[in-house]
């Protein structure tokens, strides 16, 4: 399952590759545009977005505004081994990371793993339940180093995350633990 987020209205080239090779994928938020949903295309079509503090209509296309009024604010999915929660993260956003993070965990406290985007910086803490998982910005703004996503793999009740930091054409995987 692909992890993206902040694409602001673009999605890089080479994040779209890599999403066509898992069976799905995930938005967490100010998407910016209808196209960036297009372009995603996992094998098996399911994609799960949610509502960034940018994904409104105002700052849409007016064509768009029917697709931006579909997003949730939140999403659960249930796969082998627990949940996954997404949300943008903008609603309970604190510039302390701790108390961020701590509100974020508190939201979501039944999950295996809470997704979120805003702060466009990747993020891997499996430091205590739920885990965070922030892929950073898959777009061209305040990507800090390239454009990056995360891809999560479940196999049963054992899952693997990814990072994955694109600059150009060229790509850098660091794996993490599961």
């Amino acid at each position: 399952m692909a992890i993206v987020s902040d694409t602001h209205g673009y999605i890089d080239p080479g994040i779209v590759h890599l999403v066509a090779g898992c069976d799905a994928a995930i938005h967490a938020g100010d998407i910016g545009s209808a196209s960036v949903l297009e372009a995603l295309r996992p094998k098996a079509e399911l994609i799960f977005a949610v509502a960034g503090n940018n994904d409104i209509a105002p700052r849409w296309d007016r064509s768009e505004k029917a697709v931006v009024n579909t997003l949730s604010d939140q999403h659960t999915i249930v796969l082998p081994g627990g949940t996954i929660s997404v949300e943008h993260g903008h609603a309970v956003y604190d510039d302390n990371m701790n108390r961020f993070h701590q509100a974020l965990r508190k939201r979501h406290r039944a999950s295996r793993a809470v997704v979120y985007g805003h702060t466009h910086v990747r993020l891997f803490d499996r430091s205590e339940k739920p885990w965070l998982l922030n892929p950073g910005a898959a777009g061209l703004v305040r990507n800090y180093g390239g454009p990056s996503c995360l891809v999560l793999e479940v196999r049963d009740k054992d899952w693997t995350v990814t990072e994955h930091v694109f600059s150009g054409q060229v790509e850098s995987a660091t794996a993490a633990a599961t």
